[in-house]
């Protein structure tokens, strides 16, 4: 089966049922209620981070550096701000994951790190030959 498909089925199960149980320990309406207060809190979060991207942008640009990095923190605090729009715990714990800016930092590193090294392993060079040309041996002589 394809994973896609399996996240797109399995989050949404796996949302439904850790709100069934955590509504059955504090109840329907605090459950509502607590899902409404993570997605506004995280959003207003999300703001604040987004602001400090750009802000951090500006100043590399500058310095006449290239943001690279601010934009790969942009994007993701931009999944963060989905993740918690969408009702959820467990979509809300990875929204503020994604926020904080150290642990923002230890994913996209990872990230790039794996790029990097998948670039290096695959055979990238092209061996080849350098012939020359007979016209330009025949005009010298």
């Amino acid at each position: 089966m394809n994973s896609l498909f399996l996240l797109i089925i399995g989050v949404p199960l796996a949302e439904v049922w850790l709100m069934i149980k955590i509504g059955q320990q504090i109840g329907a309406m605090n459950t509502i209620l607590l899902i409404m207060l993570t997605a506004i809190v995280g959003v207003y979060y999300a703001r604040i981070e987004g602001l400090n991207t750009i802000k951090s942008g500006l100043l590399n640009i500058y310095k006449n550096e290239i943001p690279l990095y601010e934009v790969i923190s942009g994007a993701s605090i931009g999944v963060a701000v989905i993740m918690l729009i969408t009702p959820g715990f467990i979509t809300d714990t990875l929204g503020f994951i994604l926020l904080i800016p150290f642990t923002r930092k230890i994913i996209i590193n990872f990230f790039i790190k794996k790029k990097k090294k998948q670039n290096l392993d695959e055979n990238t060079f092209v061996e080849g030959e350098v012939l020359e040309d007979d016209k330009k041996d025949k005009d010298e002589l």
